[in-house]
């Protein structure tokens, strides 16, 4: 039986006491103990960044590549070894700046990986400066009279792309994030979860108060439905004093990238064995490519 200890690194987490990456972690592991997946039937991969980390801090496989370019990296994982259970994690600023094309590709795409957005709208481990998806107006040490830009909707943006799963949660709540975790890693396709998670040191507006007071379960709406994608752009666009969270949509008719590979159909490459090759061949290679 699969525990949460099974994914127990030996590796201290560097983060801040009270940073919100703690409860995404711990939500992490949890769904992918209570989902039965032993340590190596996941890759985590990560790019740069305060959450980027978290594959460091994790008993499975993992890798951790460029910034912003994660999925990219996870994409071709699923590609070689589809029955691994695939998921990005991200920051804001690695995520929605940085990689923003790499997340609309993979939503029109379908590609089946998860991918867990740590947003606490600052860039943390560059000390501060202002994010795709700080408010406008935020003070920082790029943004000293305030930010100009005007922020990016994550959901809006993904669920504009094609994404099949989308959905947000509140780092705090662990045990509903893991839930949430549970059903993307289970989702056809590709997943978006955008986490609200507060910064303690660098972003002293989007508290875990100011969160406790405005979030609220989107089940709760009277009209939810998760199966209706104009329901779900126009949910994902509230925002202010109330912020809903869950699963905003969801529908598993458009089948997977990687279900429509040609070259799949005879099992992950990732398994194949490696056909020899004659010298001829490859010194031809050398030649070509060295």
């Amino acid at each position: 039986m699969v525990t949460v200890k099974d994914y127990q690194s030996p590796v201290t987490p560097t983060w801040c006491p009270g940073c919100g990456n703690f409860g995404i972690h711990q939500a992490v592991k949890m769904a992918l103990a209570e989902l039965g997946l032993e340590p190596h039937q996941v890759m985590l991969v990560s790019g740069i960044g305060q959450s980027s980390k978290l594959p460091d801090y994790t008993h499975a496989n993992g890798f951790m590549t460029l910034h912003g370019r994660a999925i990219p990296c996870a994409t071709g994982v699923k590609l070689v070894r589809p029955d691994l259970k695939v998921i990005v994690h991200s920051g804001d600023g690695d995520g929605y700046g940085e990689g923003m094309g790499h997340m609309v590709h993979a939503a029109r795409r379908n590609i089946g990986i998860v991918h867990i957005a740590h947003n606490n709208q600052i860039y943390g481990l560059t000390k501060g400066q202002y994010s795709p998806t700080s408010a406008q107006g935020t003070r920082s040490s790029t943004s000293p009279e305030g930010a100009i830009d005007r922020p990016v909707n994550p959901l809006l943006i993904a669920l504009a792309a094609g994404a099949t799963f989308v959905a947000r949660a509140f780092s705090k709540n662990s045990r509903e994030l893991a839930d949430i975790i549970k059903a993307a890693v289970q989702h056809r396709g590709y997943a978006l979860i955008d986490v609200l998670q507060p910064c303690v040191t660098f972003n002293r507006v989007n508290t875990y108060e100011w969160y406790g007071e405005r979030v609220y379960p989107v089940s709760q709406e009277p009209d939810y439905n998760p199966s209706d994608l104009n329901w779900a752009m126009r949910t994902a666009q509230i925002w202010g004093d109330r912020i809903p969270v869950g699963i905003l949509y969801q529908t598993e008719d458009v089948p997977a990238y990687e279900e429509q590979v040609p070259a799949l159909k005879a099992g992950p490459v990732g398994l194949r064995p490696i056909r020899p090759i004659s010298a001829d061949k490859a010194q031809a290679l050398k030649a070509a490519y060295l």
